[in-house]
């Protein structure tokens, strides 16, 4: 694997920084920063993306003739880095990164003249329905069903831990259209309108105080036959593709790598409480350096992948040990900065009783309380796109044939 850039891919950089330098709004970066979440408000995303698209770039991992760019895997990923370096958000990914593959690999010509265009413009926003209260990691036990009525499925189920649903107003989702057969070989992939009668969308908040995550119910929900994304009983397959496209579609080293060096910097302006920097103490410091290596090491491999995928090949269940290794690493880093914020924000918050909005703001005390909500977030990290558990099998049997 080369990974020195050429002359074209420096080039390409320094169109990219200039790029961010001059129209990424000050608005957006600010949001991004005060995000606890995976995904920014879509006020703040969507402004984003809309800025993205009038420039041509915000479809920049699809395909020329639906929109893309045209870019190679490495100036892709040189994108995604140079983003992450600026501090802009995170792209939401459900419409972008997961159901547009979907769309392209296994949807009708109808069903990508209408809803490509639609997902670049931000006409349409979309949410996952995959899991359910008694189908998480084992996905395939799903019960929603989807009972075939003339020209309509009649759905009727519940999905939980979805993520914006209350923003959406597209659902793509999996149920059950034959019960009678293997259990993965009964589903299908449903595109749900959302403003449809039967639909409701009840809102999970967090233990870090967020509203991001929803339950939907589906009561006698009529969604026409040609919403059916592939064939009847494909769901199984394209929700394995889907996935893949969750765990690997992005690359996750370039945003943890600027959060790590956001905290480093910090650090070095913290107090350690004994007159000295806390980014002298040698427990810290080793805390920090294995944080490092562990982000340089998923670079190298999320390097590898792109080569892999440059080279015509796919990078099939490789993709679990890069979701395994950056989930682990948002946790570590976020742990980093609850223990270098989290005093400073419980003492902004025990103020304000006494002192009101006049109250003296202590150090870094806004990061901390991002830091502290971010930390309680990213539980889920080890937990949404599939388990730890559930990567590391994938990575037993089909990485190492164990």
């Amino acid at each position: 694997m080369d990974i020195e850039l050429s002359p074209a891919d420096e080039a390409f950089r320094e169109d990219v920084r200039a790029f961010l330098r001059d129209h990424l709004p000050d608005a957006v970066k600010a949001g991004a920063a005060a995000t606890p979440s995976v995904f920014v408000e879509p006020e703040i995303g969507q402004a984003w993306n809309a800025v993205l698209d009038k420039k041509g770039w915000l479809g920049y991992q699809w395909p020329v003739e639906h929109g893309g760019t045209g870019w190679t895997p490495l100036q892709r990923y040189l994108f995604e880095k140079e983003c992450a370096a600026a501090g802009a958000p995170n792209l939401t990914v459900l419409g972008l990164k997961l159901l547009a593959p979907v769309l392209w690999t296994f949807g009708s010509a109808e069903q990508k003249a209408r809803y490509l265009p639609r997902i670049l413009s931000g006409e349409d926003y979309w949410c996952q329905g995959f899991s359910e209260p008694g189908a998480g990691s084992d996905l395939a036990s799903l019960k929603t069903r989807a009972v075939r009525d003339g020209d309509h499925y009649v759905v009727n189920g519940s999905k939980i831990w979805t993520t914006h649903a209350h923003h959406a107003n597209g659902m793509f989702t999996l149920v059950r259209t034959n019960p009678d057969v293997k259990k993965q070989a009964g589903i299908s992939f449903l595109l749900i309108d959302l403003a449809s009668p039967g639909v409701s969308v009840r809102p999970i908040l967090t233990t870090a105080g967020d509203h991001e995550v929803n339950q939907v119910f589906l009561e006698d929900v009529r969604v026409p036959v040609e919403n059916l994304v592939g064939a009847e009983g494909e769901g199984w397959t394209i929700a394995k593709f889907l996935l893949e496209n969750e765990r690997g579609g992005s690359c996750h080293a370039p945003k943890l790598g600027y959060d790590l060096a956001q905290i480093e910097a910090a650090a070095k302006a913290e107090s350690d409480g004994r007159g000295g920097a806390l980014a002298d103490g040698i427990d810290w410091r080793r805390r920090m350096a294995k944080a490092r290596l562990g982000v340089e090491a998923l670079e190298m491999i999320e390097l590898k992948i792109i080569s892999e995928i440059a080279k015509g090949r796919k990078p099939g269940p490789q993709t679990s040990l890069t979701k395994l290794l950056a989930s682990n690493l948002r946790q570590e880093i976020d742990l980093l900065a609850v223990d270098l914020f989290g005093i400073a924000g419980l003492q902004l918050e025990m103020s304000r009783p006494l002192y009101g909005d006049n109250a003296p703001e202590p150090l870094h005390s806004r990061a901390a309380q991002v830091a502290a909500a971010r930390y309680l977030n990213s539980r889920a990290w080890t937990i949404f796109g599939g388990t730890n558990e559930v990567q590391s099998t994938i990575i037993a049997k089909s990485v190492l044939g164990l």
